[in-house]
């Protein structure tokens, strides 16, 4: 899945599976809004 340029929102994002998504997520060349 090419994520570059994109713009992706997490939410529950502060810790467990949320928090690991939101950094693979950043980790792939997305834009992450990431909330609570």
């Amino acid at each position: 899945m090419e994520l570059k340029n994109k713009t992706v929102l997490v939410t529950g994002s502060t810790d467990g599976v949320g928090r690991v998504v939101a950094e693979r997520l950043g980790a792939a060349g997305a834009r992450v809004l990431v909330h609570g």
